[in-house]
């Protein structure tokens, strides 16, 4: 007979307790995925994550990157659910399986040598979920300790908390009834002395509670950093060697001696095409100069032309405050916007920022047009989508148009998460919205250009938005001596060359989101500080210099393009007959009113038809079947059926009317006339002929009874 082994039989089992805002958590190593370079199965109250690190044994060759990949794997047995579709297993990672990979990717992938080019892959499968306990934050810190006890080299580990504000007051890892009802969705990643990744969500929060937030999160983080620590002191293995891929330092200093004039000449333009030509000849040029010396220079010259560029950037910043663009580092580049453009969509703005441009339109629709969702979650739809897509020509590349990518899909949640705080209620405005952010020109900061783009698209289409949102990047530039500058709205080569990108969108009242990108090991509570007064006046001077000028409020109706909404409630009990059997009364209500009806479980009816005509219509035919017929009142209606006697062939008992649709009423014979008749048809009534029903009442057994003769 099998034996069951138990866990303590693992030889490097080990168990590690630590309290979570809370709650336990509990790392356990040496049980599974022995063969990863560092693995760990995580549990936070019953949320369970198995996260393993492996690295390839060889650097790749012919990149100038770190090939790293993060995938948050979501099983949907976690949350007890069987996948949806027609192969009942799971597919391609859902929006926020690949959301949450970069979030958990930002703030490791700066803690890499820069210098490794061995393949890394971070694989964090959600194997159960608990609620009140992210899985989002287990799986960072799950990622951060394999890594960490792993052999692979990397200068962490890092934490991470999500925190909310419940009431005003600040709350880490907030349980699922707290994240319901709180103003903030914060993920702060952070290392023992800097934060190195903020990600939120805010309903227009102030600038000094959101610092407050992030301060408490790198507190409770440092606490956790100690428990990490511990692990890796006990089992974590030495890193491995690896051959450095860093460029040939004698070889670059003579280049970069021979090109450093033609080079800065080249940099010194704020447009982007005439920079791109310019440094075509230098390439060129470094080429036919060096090729002897070094055979090898041509395959190298993408990385050697971006380090070229970046000393001089960097440089300019640091040393003279110059931009490439000519801007004070306080300074805005040229903006624009424009609304109405697309005559036949429900919105449309243009927003323009330099050389960044970003179309946004607005689609309004039914609220059953909401995105269905099938995730771990308890999250079931969206009314609100937001879709953001940066084809080839935008930044003068050709190439081919393919499916949105994971950068895509995230500038378009992060444009989406900035203006739901802003949005009416489905009550107040009961339509779906989608918004589509088309990049038709690229130099720096297109999500925010989507977020400008966005609120005017919104206000364009008659959407009752509560406040407009502007959305505005800060830059940093470091030095070895520790000192620093932030600078507002970076354009490409200052993202590319820079330390930071700290996105934030607002209204004047407060902060909608952040998400901040770093190349460097973490910022300190000053710079945080700084990014936040700097974007918070960046994002006021737009909302009232571009997007007011262009559009001072939201119109005061949708296009005539757009679906009429009209929106009332009936008794539960009655939603059954508004629909009929297998559907028919609805489908009928539909065909002959040219408008389209969603009914709630809770009988609330939206009605949308382009015209007033065809909504007052299908409401009409509504309200015709659920009300209650009034004792003596005349209606219109339709011989549906004649019934015959069952005991006298040649008689009938009566007919049934459609006094309403999906309404019958019986008429007795008697009362189809005055004068006696034994079939229906001796009145010249048929079925399908056009009479008026009087509703007499209830008759003696309590069935509804009509009369034609009476209603004559």
């Amino acid at each position: 007979m099998s034996q069951i082994s138990t866990p303590m039989e693992f030889k490097n089992y080990k168990t590690f307790r630590y309290t979570f805002a809370g709650r336990p958590l509990v790392i356990e190593t040496g049980k599974m995925a022995g063969l990863a370079n560092g693995s760990v199965l995580i549990r936070y109250g019953d949320t369970v994550l198995l996260c393993c690190a492996t690295a390839s044994a060889k650097p790749r060759d012919g990149i100038d990157f770190l090939p790293l990949s993060v995938d948050y794997d979501e099983r949907m047995y976690a949350a007890g659910k069987i996948p949806g579709g027609y192969l009942k297993r799971e597919g391609k990672p859902s929006e926020k399986a690949i959301l949450t990979s970069r979030v958990i990717d930002r703030p490791i992938r700066p803690l890499f040598p820069k210098d490794l080019r061995n393949d890394v892959a971070l694989t964090l499968t959600v194997m159960s979920v608990d609620p009140d306990c992210s899985p989002e934050i287990t799986a960072m810190i799950g990622a951060s300790t394999a890594l960490a006890i792993s052999d692979i080299p990397w200068n962490g580990p890092i934490g991470g908390v999500f925190m909310g504000l419940v009431d005003g007051k600040l709350i880490v890892n907030p349980n699922e009834e707290e994240q319901k009802k709180s103003d903030l969705q914060l993920t702060v990643a952070a290392s023992m002395k800097k934060v190195v990744m903020i990600e939120a969500g805010a309903n227009e929060v102030d600038d000094d509670t959101m610092y407050e937030a992030i301060m408490m999160a790198h507190e409770e983080i440092k606490d956790l950093l100690g428990f990490i620590n511990a692990i890796v002191d006990e089992i974590g293995k030495p890193k491995f060697d690896y051959p450095s891929c860093e460029l040939d330092h004698d070889m670059f200093d003579k280049v970069f001696a021979f090109c450093e004039k033609d080079m800065m000449e080249a940099l010194d333009t704020d447009d982007k095409n005439v920079r791109d030509e310019k440094v075509v000849p230098i390439t060129d040029a470094i080429i036919e100069k060096f090729s002897e010396e070094y055979p090898e220079i041509a395959s190298i010259m993408d990385e050697l032309i971006y380090k070229i560029q970046k000393k001089i950037v960097r440089r300019w910043l640091l040393v003279d405050k110059k931009r490439v663009d000519g801007r004070r580092m306080d300074q805005i580049r040229p903006l624009g916007s424009e609304v109405g453009i697309l005559p036949r969509t429900h919105g449309s703005g243009l927003f323009t920022r330099g050389q960044t441009q970003v179309l946004t339109v607005a689609t309004l629709g039914m609220l059953s047009e909401a995105q269905m969702l099938d995730g771990i979650d308890n999250e079931t739809e969206k009314r609100y989508m937001h879709h953001y897509n940066m084809p080839g020509f935008s930044t003068g590349e050709a190439k081919a148009t393919r499916s949105p990518g994971r950068r895509e899909i995230g500038h378009g949640a992060l444009a989406e998460r900035s203006l739901v705080p802003v949005l009416p209620s489905p009550e107040e405005f009961p339509y779906a919205i989608r918004l589509v952010s088309d990049v038709v020109s690229s130099n720096g900061s297109t999500s925010q250009g989507s977020v400008c783009g966005s609120t005017l698209a919104l206000m364009d289409a008659g959407v009752p938005i509560k406040a407009p949102v502007a959305g505005i990047s800060c830059g940093l530039i470091t030095a070895e001596d520790g000192s620093w500058d932030t600078m507002i709205d970076i354009q490409g080569l200052e993202d590319f060359y820079g330390d930071m990108d700290f996105k934030v969108a607002g209204t004047h009242k407060g902060i909608t989101s952040i998400q901040m990108d770093l190349k460097i090991d973490g910022l300190t509570p000053e710079i945080i500080k700084a990014a936040l007064a700097q974007t918070h006046v960046g994002r006021d001077y737009i909302i009232d210099e571009v997007i007011l000028k262009a559009i001072p409020a939201p119109r005061a109706e949708v296009s005539k393009y757009a679906p009429k909404m009209t929106t009332f409630k009936i008794d539960p009990d009655k939603i059954r007959e508004v629909i009929g059997k297998g559907g028919s009364v609805i489908q009928k209500i539909v065909a002959e009113s040219g408008a389209k009806v969603d009914i709630d479980d809770d009988g609330i009816i939206c009605i949308a038809a382009t015209n007033g005509e065809c909504a007052a219509k299908a409401k009409a035919m509504i309200d015709a079947i659920v009300f209650e017929p009034e004792v003596g009142a005349t209606y219109s209606g339709t011989v549906v059926k004649i019934l015959a006697s069952k005991d006298k062939p040649n008689e009938d008992v009566g007919c049934f009317v459609e006094y309403a649709p999906g309404k019958e009423g019986m008429v007795h014979i008697s009362k189809i006339t005055t004068r006696r008749i034994n079939k229906v048809t001796d009145a010249g009534i048929d079925v399908g002929s056009s009479v008026k029903v009087k509703y007499m009442g209830l008759d003696k057994k309590g069935r509804m009874d009509f009369s034609i003769r009476d209603a004559e």
